[in-house]
């Protein structure tokens, strides 16, 4: 299996709960309140699954081992463009965290910060996604041997084996539960 595999694995995961995202951020726009424990929700599962497990197979093994490779322009400007949207990711909940607390103490303003950073993240993943998913990833491939898919395989195993994925299944399937009133 190549590497890649586990990665648009994890984008379907990720896909998921942005959808709900969206689905909760409509409810706060149009209702004028938030469920403070979904944004929690939201800011964990962005942090552990989706950046620091997913975007760090990314970063800490894949884009790594591609750092040394003779990439093509496009390929390496594709690589830089994707860690750049990794550290917008990161800047964009830290800055809905911030906006959640001022809402928390009674910024009304704060609120619509609170669903624009949520809407920024809703439009960045997506396409992020599909960068990743029909460009980059295809293309990163050609730049490593069986022999180095083989050992990039086994190093995101090891990686996964001290994250918590299945934690994180269990986070989305039961907010898609409790959506659907099951």
């Amino acid at each position: 299996m190549k590497p890649i595999v586990p990665l648009k694995t994890e984008h379907g995961l990720i896909d998921q709960m942005i959808k709900l995202v969206r689905d909760e951020t409509l409810k706060i726009a149009t209702k004028d309140e938030f469920n403070p424990v979904f944004i929690d929700t939201t800011v964990d599962f962005l942090r552990t699954y989706a950046d620091r497990t997913h975007h760090g197979k990314e970063e800490d093994i894949l884009f790594r081992d591609l750092e040394d490779k003779d990439l093509s322009a496009e390929d390496r400007q594709m690589m830089e463009e994707l860690m750049d949207e990794h550290v917008y990711a990161r800047e964009t909940v830290d800055d809905l965290v911030k906006a959640k607390e001022r809402v928390l103490q009674g910024d009304s303003e704060a609120l619509e910060i609170l669903v624009e950073k949520l809407a920024t993240l809703i439009e960045l993943y997506p396409e992020h996604i599909k960068k990743e998913d029909h460009v980059f990833f295809p293309a990163s491939m050609e730049y490593l041997s069986a022999a180095e898919q083989d050992a990039m395989m086994e190093a995101m195993e090891e990686f996964d084996r001290e994250m918590i994925h299945e934690k994180y299944r269990s986070v989305v399937e039961t907010l898609k539960e409790e959506r659907l009133g099951i």
